[in-house]
């Protein structure tokens, strides 16, 4: 494989130079099976776990290698395995909780150029939904672009569009058709040699059937919706980055609902840019917008500028975060008492007391 096809560059060449010194070559990791990685080299696939000594000095999950990390090898050539010293510092993130941990969490997918927040034009059509994803997807580092799936089931194309512009202000928004094909032929731009996409969203939206299409060939699972409710079934189980014909990559994910918003106060600024703007002219910097004389928000909500479930949609976000911000600071304790823990039982170990 020619490295820069996989999305290698200069940010990352910069950060390994001291581990080349060493004798290890880059890799990305392209999926993960119960702790053991396939990572995509420059000489072919090869089959990778972590070394003891990473493994004891992780301060938690999310420093463990996601899919699209770079990391660096020690490749067995003769085995077709390798191990990993390393994760290269990265461009981008998407976390989700880690399970059976207070407050942990773990990295979805890494190193994300373009994120792909797929809905669906059917009863999946959902704009509170979409200020979340836009949420996350801002403070992945990512950059978001809307992808409304099923146009061929949608009778208002044209209405259901300016609702999202309403509330992507800057978002790319394209109207797709993975049954007809209609309207995949714009997402093309996103998919350069070396450029690397993410697909998030809800179970039955498509992300999968739009997979297979940008493959030109059916590898992903697809299925159909539950019946009684009308929602999707989960394909996908697992996370895994595919080549693409065109040179670009894609990251398949499970569902959106494994994500979590963290400490997103830099997303939710992106996505809710109106609002944003508004609490600039409040009388008050440290404004609530809830009673406070002179609040500008208020007085766009009274006057029809603002809409109502938009700015609650607002509110319901910010407290998710400041719960979630809670959790992590727990998380941060707890993964530092562990580090300790193990240090100590270390140096127990060797003699020392």
């Amino acid at each position: 494989m020619i490295i820069e096809q996989l999305g290698w560059n200069e940010f990352f060449a910069g950060h390994f130079q001291g581990l080349m010194l060493e004798g290890l070559i880059p890799g990305r990791v392209a999926a993960e099976h119960r702790h053991r990685y396939r990572v995509f080299t420059g000489v072919g696939q090869v089959l990778a776990s972590v070394s003891g000594r990473f493994r004891g000095e992780a301060a938690g999950t999310h420093e463990f290698p996601a899919v699209g990390d770079w990391v660096a090898l020690s490749v067995r050539h003769d085995e077709g395995t390798a191990t990993i010293h390393a994760v290269l510092p990265r461009k981008s993130q998407f976390y989700r909780q880690a399970a059976g941990t207070a407050g942990g969490r773990q990295v979805a997918a890494a190193n994300v150029d373009t994120v792909f927040l797929v809905n669906g034009l059917d009863n999946d059509f959902n704009l509170r939904r979409m200020e979340r994803y836009l949420t996350l997807a801002w403070e992945s580092g990512a950059d978001p672009v809307i992808v409304l799936n099923k146009a061929d089931c949608c009778d208002d194309l044209e209405q259901r569009l300016r609702e999202v512009e309403s509330i992507a202000f800057g978002v790319p928004v394209h109207a797709v058709s993975c049954a007809t094909g209609q309207g995949l032929e714009g997402l093309k731009p996103y998919l350069g040699e070396g450029r690397t996409i993410a697909l998030l969203g809800s179970s039955g939206v498509g992300k999968s059937t739009l997979i297979n299409q940008l493959l030109g060939k059916d590898t992903q699972s697809v299925g159909g919706l539950r019946k009684g409710d009308g929602k999707g079934r989960h394909t996908t189980t697992y996370r895994e980055m595919l080549l693409l014909p065109g040179g670009g990559l894609v990251i398949d994910t499970p569902g959106m609902r494994e994500l979590r918003l963290g400490t997103a106060e830099t997303g939710l600024a992106e996505a809710f840019t109106d609002i944003r703007d508004l609490a600039a002219g409040c009388r008050f910097n440290d404004c609530t917008h809830s009673d406070e004389p002179g609040c500008a928000v208020r007085d766009a909500l009274e006057m029809g500028e603002l809409d109502w479930a938009r700015y609650e949609s607002y509110n319901k976000l910010q407290k998710e975060i400041a719960y979630q911000s809670r959790r992590e600071n727990l998380g941060l304790v707890l993964a530092e008492r562990e580090k300790w823990k193990k240090i100590h039982k270390a140096a127990r170990k060797d003699g020392y007391r």
